[in-house]
């Protein structure tokens, strides 16, 4: 009877073991596929970024009054809402 329980024993350390190996396989496979993830991420977010600065400096140069003209309203915003802030204070 002894010898079935701790067979029985062994069998169960056995499989437990088998299970934690397998889970940690997985668990690596997704590290490795999250990796791989942020990395499409990253230099899909790059690559857009990129194009925009591209868009951005065309349009300057095809409309520079708009550019001048909204930099300066987008200015002046700013220093108003930072001014109105530092006054309630």
């Amino acid at each position: 009877m002894a010898e079935t329980v701790m067979d029985k024993v062994t069998d169960q350390l056995a499989h437990s073991a088998q299970r934690i190996s397998r889970a940690a396989e997985t668990f690596a496979d997704l590290v490795d596929e999250s990796i791989e993830v942020t990395k499409r991420a990253v230099k899909h977010s790059g690559d857009a970024l990129e194009d925009l600065m591209d868009d951005s400096t065309q349009r300057m140069k095809r409309h520079p009054l708009e550019t001048v003209a909204m930099t300066f309203a987008v200015g002046f915003s700013v220093g108003m809402l930072f001014g109105w802030i530092i006054k309630r204070r």
